[in-house]
């Protein structure tokens, strides 16, 4: 698989990343509901017998359990991808999730990130969240020191806007920003995607597939199923109407386009994302052994000016 330059790092990473929310497994507030652990290990094998190069997590996905299981996957793999984790959420002793971006939370989170991992550098450390805003400049600048002493490679932000980039830029160059964007999240192409070309940094599109729901395999009846515990069935807007209905219908736009190809929609909304030249990768997360192989070809594939037209056309014709 080729791979890209990520910002003004050494990296070079493939157009695909394996994503690890969804391994958090169950109990906690956005947990995709319960999860074997042995099907997450399988799935990134698979990943990395695919060709994938990285493993996307974070050490609030399952309250520290993503990162452990990542770190179980990865025992006895030689050919070791990278491993790129973030901060600024906490827990307490209820699992209730905090948002802390003081140097010393972010330097204990670092800690607990490391040993979780069994690594002894973080490839890539991005700040979660924005949050609180009065603290990004401690926290980027906490970031920045961590970097230089070798604690983590590369240092990166998570959900930033332009205007947060910008400034906390003057504290030390930002590597990479993963934000939300999908057909059914763009607003990033307004000004983040630009700000990001402007200034080197590399884009890591997070949720491509806008969680599960444009892989082809959603329907009203899976919606309905979804366990309690997912966070999608009652606190993701696009899984609710009137925007769901929109949602199952450009699948079926994807279904055309993709089809044709012989390939998926999943793909279809994966290789959109792909076509901005700001973007250097996307998450892709699987639950079980066997969803990889019909997403990763998105990778190599390149939606025609048509295609592209097809799309647009039914997104003018139904805005969110």
């Amino acid at each position: 698989m080729q791979t890209r330059k990520l910002g003004n790092s050494d990296l070079h990473i493939t157009p695909i990343g394996f994503g690890a929310w969804a391994i958090g497994g169950g109990g906690w507030a956005f947990a995709w509901g319960a999860q074997d652990d042995a099907d997450s290990v399988a799935c990134i094998r698979e990943a990395i017998d695919l060709g994938i190069n990285w493993i996307d997590t974070a050490a609030v996905y399952g309250l520290g359990h993503s990162e452990e299981v990542v770190a179980q996957a990865l025992e006895g793999v030689t050919n070791r991808p990278l491993v790129f984790t973030k901060c600024g959420r906490v827990w307490d002793e209820q699992r209730q999730i905090g948002k802390r971006l003081t140097a010393s939370s972010i330097r204990a989170e670092c800690e607990a990130s490391l040993k979780r991992l069994k690594v002894e550098v973080i490839d890539l450390y991005q700040v979660h969240w924005p949050e609180p805003p009065e603290d990004i400049d401690e926290g980027w600048q906490t970031m920045v020191k961590l970097k230089e002493e070798g604690k983590v490679r590369w240092v990166g932000v998570s959900n930033f806007s332009a205007e947060q980039m910008a400034q906390v830029a003057k504290f030390g160059p930002i590597t990479s920003l993963q934000p939300p964007y999908s057909l059914v999240r763009p607003e990033v192409e307004a000004s983040v995607l630009p700000h990001c070309l402007a200034h080197n940094i590399g884009v890591i599109a997070y949720s491509p597939m806008a969680n599960g729901l444009l892989t082809g395999a959603m329907t009203r009846e899976r919606h309905a199923a979804l366990p309690a515990d997912d966070w999608r069935k009652e606190k993701n807007a696009q899984f609710q109407e009137p925007k769901f209905t929109r949602n199952l219908a450009l699948v079926e736009v994807l279904k055309g386009i993709a089809t044709a190809h012989g390939r998926t929609p999943g793909e279809a909304a994966i290789a959109w994302v792909l076509r901005h030249p700001a973007v250097t990768g996307a998450i892709v997360g699987a639950r079980k052994p066997g969803q990889l192989k019909e997403l990763v070809g998105a990778a190599e594939w390149r939606l025609t000016p048509a295609e592209v037209g097809t799309i647009d056309a039914f997104l003018r014709a139904n805005p969110a």
